[in-house]
């Protein structure tokens, strides 16, 4: 049995049985993760299995899993296969019929967006944006149309350069900065793009891990009431009230509830 498990700072009871259970433990760091099974005196084995090593270490865990071991994943911080090397390893243990289960625990992505005060209704993880400016100015364009609220990954150091391309790329939005998440030092800080960028290159020093979460584009400004009215229609001539409803909320990134309303008042006015 393979076993990924998340952020070993907010370890949980059921965490630490299965690390205490397990035959062996792969590390992204044995030395950071040697510290914490100290802590709860583990003793199960260690192995390392990183971005260098992941193609030499795979198969020879992949065999372990065949003779029968249980073998835990975890990672430095956050959850196990989201940006990270793990998701190899387990669409391989997969395939060779190992079974496959999570032990959750805290995931940055859901921890930021849930404390963003930002619509959750409809995300889009983008992870890392590109390091070089051309890259990452050309990928935000194309976001730019995304219905959905964004979640962004970013170092300390590029963290003021990549809001600054997010407002000249992406416009006046909402967004807030999720520093250190569930940790002692963890700071939220809310406002539009550009301020968010203007604040953080005021700074002479920042330091973390940081979340990036971004409104979703506000669409109504520039769609004329008609032009929804007549989308609206099209979707009621092919389905349900509820199939249209979330067939137009999905292409324009609108409310819900206001998508909802507009289609009850045009399906009252055919009756």
């Amino acid at each position: 049995m393979a076993t990924p498990i998340g952020n070993l700072r907010d370890i949980t009871l059921r965490a630490l049985e299965t690390l205490a259970a397990a035959d062996l433990i792969a590390c992204e760091d044995t030395r950071r993760s040697r510290t914490l099974l100290h802590h709860y005196a583990i003793t199960t084995p260690m192995t390392p299995y990183h971005d260098h090593n992941a193609d030499v270490a795979r198969p020879k865990l992949i065999e372990r899993l065949a003779q029968g071991a249980a073998i835990v994943l975890i990672s430095d911080a956050g959850t196990p296969l989201i940006s990270d090397p793990g998701y190899k390893l387990v669409r391989e243990a997969h395939q060779a019929g190992s079974p496959v289960t999570a032990v959750p625990g805290p995931s940055a992505v859901l921890a930021a967006l849930t404390v963003s005060g930002i619509a959750s209704n409809r995300f889009l993880f983008e992870g890392f944006l590109p390091a070089k400016q051309a890259a990452r100015r050309s990928r935000i364009a194309a976001l730019k149309s995304v219905p959905a609220t964004l979640i962004l990954f970013e170092t300390a150091p590029r963290i003021a350069c990549t809001l600054l391309d997010l407002a000249e790329g992406l416009g006046l939005r909402e967004a807030a900065i999720c520093r250190e998440l569930t940790k002692l030092h963890e700071e939220v800080r809310r406002g539009d793009l550009a301020t968010l960028a203007r604040h953080c290159a005021e700074q002479a020093q920042m330091r973390g891990e940081m979340v990036i979460v971004v409104a979703p584009p506000q669409r109504l400004e520039a769609m004329q009431v008609g032009e929804l009215d007549t989308l609206l229609r099209a979707a009621l001539d092919r389905g349900s009230l509820k199939e249209a409803v979330e067939e137009i909320v999905a292409s324009t990134g609108e409310s819900r509830r206001m998508i909802y309303q507009r289609a009850l008042t045009l399906r009252a006015g055919r009756s």
